[in-house]
C-alpha cells in the first residue's frame, strides 16, 4: 500500500525512485513479466566469496557482508533459531531448474530473523546475474525465489499453508498471539524476485503469513517481481518506510484478516512492463485486498475482517495511458471478498479506477480521510453502500493525465524519468530505482 502526506515530508529526493503498491490477486493467469534488467556492473560484490546455503538451519548463524551467500531450493529457520543478517550482505538464487522452487528463504513460525542493514550498507537479495562479474548479463523477475516470514498472530482460518510453497507442517502460519515476535527486517531490498508453483499460488517478494505486532519491519524495498510486491496474509505487523516497484501483479496484497498499520509507503508502477490479467482483462492494482479466498468461506465474513489503515501512502500508476505495452492498470486500490479498510492522508493517481469497492465488500465499512484520489474512469466507486468520509478529500477525474497531488515528479516514465522521480526523505541512501 502508499501513503500520502508529501506535504509534511521535510524533502523530496532527487533521487531515481519510483512507488507503486501491490496486491496479489487469487483469480486469473499472469503473464510472463518481462522488464528493463539493471547491469551487473552495478553491483561490485560479485568478486566476494560465494558460501552456498540449503536446507533447513537449525541453529543459530550469522551472514557476513564478507561473503555473497547462495541459496538453494527453500531455506527455512525454524526450531528457535536466529538468522543474522549484516549491513552490507548480498544473498542470491543458485540456477534456477523451471518448476522447481528456488532462492527462497522462510522464516518458520518458530524461527526469527535479524536481518538490520543501514541506509549506507542495505541487505540485498538478487539477481545472481547481477552478482555474476559479467556486465553483459541482466537480471529478470524470478531469478530470486522471495523471502516469506511466518508468525504465529490470528489469521481468519486459524492455520493455513503460505502460498507458492509445497505443503509441509513448517510452512503453516496462525496462531493466537497477535504480539508475536519473528525478529527485524530494516533497510532490506529484494529484486527479481518470484516463483510460481501453480496458477495463481505464487511466491511473492516479501511475504508475511500471520506475522505479530511484536515483530520490526521498516525500510524494505521490492523492485521487479513476478508477482505481488508484498502481501500480508492475516496478521497484525505495522510495518513502515516500504517501497513497491514494478510489480507484475499487485503491489500490496492484503488477505485473511490482517489488521495492521501501514504508514510512509510508496508504490511506484513501470508502465513498459507486463501487467498481470484476469479472464483476459487487466488485473494489475496499486492494492488488491480480500477478507478471504471464496472456497474458504462463500460469504467473505470470517473474523477478524481484513481491515488495514493506510497512513501517508502513496499509490501511483501512470502520468497518461499513451504507450502502455499490454493490458496496463486496473485500479489503484480494489478493496473485494469482504475486505475493509482506513485511508488517511492516501495518496491514489495514475489508475483506470482509484479506489474501487465491489459489490462483495460493503463500502460502508471502510473510512476515507484527508486522501487524494485521481482516476482516469472514475476517483471513486461503490457497489454496495457509501463509505465513511471523514472529510478533507480530494477527487479528480482527468482521463488525458493523472494528478500529482502535489509530489515534484512520481512518474516512471516521464521523459527525463526515472532520473527526475522524487520519493519522501526515509528512501535517501538505500533504495534503487534505477533499473
Amino acid at each position: 500500500m502508499t501513503m500520502k502526506n508529501f506535504k509534511n515530508l521535510i524533502g523530496l529526493l532527487s533521487i531515481v525512485a519510483v512507488s507503486f503498491t501491490a496486491c496479489k490477486k487469487n483469480e486469473g493467469g499472469a503473464d510472463a513479466f518481462g522488464n528493463r534488467s539493471t547491469s551487473a556492473a552495478d553491483y561490485s560484490q560479485s568478486s566476494l566469496p560465494v558460501v552456498a546455503v540449503s536446507g533447513d538451519i537449525t541453529s543459530s548463524v550469522t551472514w557476513t557482508a564478507g561473503n555473497v551467500y547462495e541459496l538453494s531450493g527453500v531455506v527455512t529457520v525454524r526450531n528457535g533459531a536466529t538468522l543474522t543478517i549484516q549491513p552490507g550482505t548480498y544473498i542470491k538464487a543458485s540456477v534456477n531448474t523451471p518448476g522447481v522452487q528456488n532462492g527462497v528463504l522462510v522464516i518458520a513460525k518458530d524461527g526469527y530473523i535479524n536481518a538490520v542493514g543501514t541506509a549506507e550498507n542495505p541487505i540485498v537479495f538478487t539477481s545472481r546475474y547481477l552478482l555474476d562479474g559479467d556486465a553483459s548479463t541482466t537480471g529478470k523477475p524470478g531469478d530470486f525465489g522471495g523471502a516469506i516470514i511466518l508468525g504465529n498472530a490470528r489469521i481468519n482460518v486459524g492455520d493455513k499453508l503460505i502460498e507458492g510453497l509445497a505443503d509441509n507442517p513448517k510452512f503453516h502460519y496462525g496462531g493466537t498471539n497477535d504480539e508475536d515476535n519473528r525478529g527485524t527486517f530494516q533497510y532490506v531490498r529484494i529484486e527479481y524476485a518470484g516463483f510460481q508453483l501453480a496458477p495463481n499460488i505464487e511466491v511473492n517478494g516479501l511475504t508475511l503469513g500471520g506475522v505479530g505486532s511484536g515483530t520490526t519491519i521498516d525500510h524494505v524495498q521490492v523492485s521487479y517481481g513476478l508477482d505481488d510486491g508484498f502481501e500480508f496474509f492475516g496478521g497484525t505487523v505495522s510495518p513502515s518506510n516500504l517501497i513497491a516497484l514494478a510489480s507484475d501483479d499487485d503491489q500490496f496484497d492484503f488477505d485473511n484478516g490482517f489488521t495492521g498499520i501501514l504508514s510512509d509507503c510508496v508504490a511506484i508502477a513501470d508502465k513498459n512492463s507486463t501487467h498481470s490479467t484476469s479472464g483476459g482483462n487487466s488485473d494489475s492494482n496499486g492494492i488488491e485486498s480480500d477478507n478471504n479466498a471464496p472456497a474458504e468461506d462463500g460469504t467473505f465474513s470470517l473474523t477478524p475482517k481484513t481491515h488495514p489503515t493506510l497512513q501517508n501512502v502513496s499509490i501511483f500508476g501512470t502520468e497518461n495511458k499513451n504507450g502502455i505495452s499490454g493490458l496496463g492498470y486496473r485500479n489503484g486500490i480494489r478493496e473485494r471478498r469482504g475486505s475493509e479498510v482506513s485511508l488517511i492522508s492516501v495518496i491514489v493517481s495514475g489508475y483506470n479506477t482509484g479506489i474501487a469497492f465491489d459489490s462483495d465488500a460493503n463500502a460502508s465499512l471502510s473510512d476515507i480521510s484527508s486522501t487524494s484520489v485521481h482516476g482516469f474512469n472514475n476517483s471513486i466507486t461503490a457497489a454496495v453502500g457509501a463509505y465513511a468520509d471523514g472529510g478533507g478529500n480530494t477527487l479528480v477525474v482527468n482521463a488525458t493525465n493523472a494528478s500529482t497531488f502535489g509530489v515534484a515528479q512520481p512518474w516512471y516514465n516521464t521523459p527525463g524519468s526515472p532520473a527526475t522521480v522524487t520519493l519522501p526523505s526515509w528512501a535517501s541512501g538505500w533504495s534503487k530505482l534505477v533499473f
